[in-house]
Formats: C-alpha cells, structure tokens, sequence
C-alpha cells in the first residue's frame, strides 16, 4: 500500500558530536545559562524552590541530541533542559520552576509542530510523549487517555475494543497535539473532527505570582476552557497531561486506494471528487493526493464493505484507468498497515494549509497541474479531505473554538527535501522549495480562506482570524482568564485580552 505516513517521527540521529559541545545560543543573552545543579528559584518567589522531576535531559547528557531533535529538519533548536514528564506532578513541577527562574517554555508531545514551536533555545522544553495511560469503559463509551500517546498508539488501542475517534492518517504525530488543534483525517466526516469527540481533559495552567496547578476541565468545570481546548489548545492555555474522549462504535471499514499515473486525468479526476466525495454517505472519507507523476485516491468507508466503497467512488473510479485495491477489516488494523516507516523520507518539510468554500474552477485545477509538474522534489503534493455535508459541520455539546465546519474540502500544498541523517543536505534546494511553495500558496489564494492552526503558515497576515475566524476575541479573554501573565507563548500564541 502507498505510503501515508508523510509526517512520521524522525528516528533520532546525530547532528552533532555528543560530550562536551558549546551549543549555538546556551550561552547567549536570551535566556539564564544555568549549571547542572542551579535548579532553585530566582529571588522573589511566592512559593517554595521548584525542583525538576521526571526524566531529564541536559545538553551535556548522551541522550540531548535525539532528546532535542524534531521531525522537521529545518528547525534545530538547543533548549536548556527538557523534561520527560513521567505523571501529571512532573509538569507541575516543571512549570513552576520555569516560572521562579524566568526560563522560556515549550510544550511537546508528537514532535510534529510544522515550524518547529515546541522547541526553543535556552529554555525548557516540556515533553509529555511517556504520558502514555489508557482507560477505557466500553460500556459507557469513555476513553480517557495520556496526552503522550500517538495516533497509532490510539487507534490500536481503541480499535482492540472496536471503538474510534478521529485521528489523522500518519500514526506517530501526538494525538493531543492534533486533537486540540482540531483533527482531521478519514473518520472526519463519520464522527466529526477530533476535538468533538473531546469530553474533559486534565490540563496544568499557571497559578499565582509563580505557580502552577493542575485542573479538571469539563462541560460543567471551566467549560469555557473547554471549548477553548476543542480547536487552539495547542500550547496556549497550559499543559494537558490527560485527555477524555467520546468514543463510538467501529467494527470493520473498507479501505480503498486508486492510483492514475501521470496527471492527464487531474481534471475530470479533481471536478468529480470536490463535486461528489463532500456529500457522499458520512460514512465515506476521502483524501486526494496529487504528486509529480501520479495522482493518488484513498477512501475509508467506516461499516462498509468493498462493493458499497466502490460504488459510493464509481464516478470517480470511471476517470481513465486507475489501479484499485480494496482492504477490509477492523480500523485497528487497516491503520497500522498503512503506517510504514519513513526512515527514506525527506529531512526537511513546508506545508501551506487552507479551506475550500466553493468548487475550484478549471483555472485553480490548472494551478494545480502546473505547480505540480513544476515541483522541486518527487516528495511533494497538493494534498486535500473532504468535508461539506458530514458530521463535522455541526458542532457537539458546549460548541468549539473550531470555525471550519462550512469547508467543502480542506487542502495543502507540501514540500519535501533533503536526506534525514545528512546535515546540510538539502541546502542547495532549500531556498528553491520554499519559493515554489509560497508562489503556489499565493496563486490559490483567490480560490481558498482561512488556515488550520495545525498545520500554520508562518508570516500570514491575520493569522488570528484564518485560524480561528470570528472566535479569537472570546479565545483572547479566555486566556486572559487563565493564562494573565502570558506564560505560554510562542510566535503565533493567542495573547491575552489584557496585552
């Protein structure tokens, strides 16, 4: 099967020498440059000396690089220490020390932030990836789980029992990470979006001068804080160490993929998927994927059989002469078999997201055509889901900070370049790849609106409003709320109401 996993976790690999390194920014005016053993507080503190639990790594410890390292190659940052959270007082006790010293912070789960935010020089870097519990009563339909599982670890999970959420395609991107901003993937238009299956979660927030707490966040407890999660919880209102699902019945799907070669076809292939794969059963989700020399559909059909897949796609299907295949079986399973290690994939990734309120006319699909004939790399697509008429345009109880629920498809142009393990090794090409990749995004300008904050564009004007539309200004007094002192910040964080 065709490999899905376009953002899989980098294998952790030596960039540089381990042992006694001088690290590019440690030792700069941004941030206090602290010895092994300086983890007290600054002078002034409110509260008793935070000390650093959990497992911790240092730079001059042998695990720092893999520790440090992201998927995006692009980004290399050099945080002060991070830590491995092992429970929930781990954070607490990590952002209360990064508070009393005044230390920079980034939260991390999947190690997937498309630019690189969960990361930082000189600061503290708070990983929450080994919080990796799983409970889940069948019988109520309730699943609450640690913010450190990724997406495969929660559908096989889930899946052992026939149950599901929605979840992205690519398997090791953190599943709080895509849920908070959102979530989108095959089940979107069956179950709606990944945060609206999100019930309650366990979140630590700023507390006091210099503290911190952990709260239980639900429709009856800070349901604002709640709704404020289901979209742009990313880091910008505290922690989640745990997250609690609304799950739903899933026994079997049927998962179909076609491949055209060349891109003669593109156009009839594109016109009927936007015309007809948004308002098919719920049950159907599709995602186009347009490359250099083949054009690529794959469709999952949750409750459904080989035969319904192929004729819910027949009109697509009939476009010139695709290969087709079909796998059927429990969504567990047919997820972990398109989760095949990307170790060969590119070092370094941009990606451009948008939303599509009105069929793209010949000229858009044209674009396409001829951006993707022109692409700098093999890697590179136009990648899209469909939404309109499914499950994910009404929102569920209590509402969500959300706004894309009117899309009739979702898409992306991404490019990818370099060999991972291989420093410097795609700087000839960098400069070109992200010019191909602005030139493209600004010549569909005219046909998309708004962003997904998962998937950010750096640079964008107003990216306040394309990623959540007209609900930034309640967004920005929710976190005034709970975040006054703008703790959590990063280049595109919502700042509170009182800045």
């Amino acid at each position: 099967m065709h490999d899905l996993s376009r953002r899989e976790l980098l294998r952790a690999t030596a960039a540089v020498g381990a042992g006694a390194v001088v690290f590019p920014g440690i030792v700069t005016g941004d941030a206090p440059a602290f010895a092994d053993d300086d983890l007290g507080p600054s002078s002034g503190t409110s509260g008793p000396p935070a000390q650093l639990t959990g497992r911790i790594v240092r730079p001059q410890d042998p695990g720092y690089q893999s520790a440090s390292l992201g998927w995006d190659e692009l980004f290399v940052r050099y945080p002060l220490v991070i830590v491995f959270a092992q429970e929930t007082q781990d954070v607490v006790n990590a952002l209360t020390w990064a508070r009393q010293n005044d230390v920079a912070l980034r939260v991390r789960s999947g190690r997937h932030s498309l630019e690189g935010w969960s990361n930082v020089d000189n600061g503290i870097v708070i990983d929450v990836s080994e919080l990796k519990s799983t409970q889940i009563d069948a019988a109520s339909r309730v699943a609450r789980v640690g913010a450190g599982l990724n997406q495969l670890e929660a559908v096989t999970a889930l899946g052992e029992q026939d149950l599901a959420v929605t979840t992205g395609t690519e398997g090791s991107v953190g599943l709080s990470g895509a849920t908070l901003g959102g979530g989108l993937g095959f089940l979107t238009r069956y179950l709606g979006m990944a945060c609206d299956s999100l019930i309650g979660a366990e979140i630590v927030v700023a507390s006091g001068a210099d503290g911190a707490k952990a709260i239980e966040v639900d429709l009856r407890h800070h349901s604002d804080l709640l709704w404020a999660l289901r979209g742009a919880g990313n880091g910008n209102f505290g922690i989640v160490t745990s997250l609690t699902y609304r799950v739903t019945p899933l026994r079997s799907v049927a998962y179909l993929q076609a491949t055209w070669q060349g891109l003669d076809d593109l156009h009839g292939i594109f016109d009927i998927w936007q015309r007809t794969a948004p308002f098919a059963d719920n049950r159907l989700g599709t995602q186009l994927e347009i490359h250099k020399s083949q054009i690529l559909l794959f469709a999952v059909l949750a409750d459904g059989a080989e035969a319904e897949a192929k004729e819910l796609l027949e009109h697509i299907l009939s476009v010139g002469s695709p290969e087709v295949t079909v796998q059927t079986g429990g969504w567990g399973d047919i997820y972990n078999g398109f989760q095949i290690p990307t170790t060969n994939e590119p070092a370094n990734w941009k990606f451009f997201s948008q939303f599509t309120s009105e069929p793209f006319p010949e000229e858009a699909i044209n674009l396409i055509r001829r951006f993707m004939e022109n692409a700098p790399s093999d890697d590179s697509n136009f990648f899209t889901q469909a939404f309109g008429t499914g499950a994910q345009a009404s929102e569920p109880p209590g509402g969500t900070a959300f706004p894309h629920r009117d899309a009739l498809f979702y898409s992306e142009p991404g490019v990818g370049w370099g060999t991972r393990g291989e420093p410097d090794s795609g700087d000839a090409l960098t400069p070109v790849a992200q010019a191909w990749i602005a030139e493209f995004s600004q010549a569909l300008r005219p046909y998309v609106n708004g962003a997904y904050v998962n998937v950010p564009n750096i640079g964008m004007a107003e990216w306040e409003t394309a990623y959540w539309g007209s609900n930034f200004e309640r967004l920005r007094r929710i976190k005034g709320k709970y975040d006054p002192h703008n703790v959590f910040q990063y280049e595109q964080s919502i700042p509170p109401s009182s800045c």
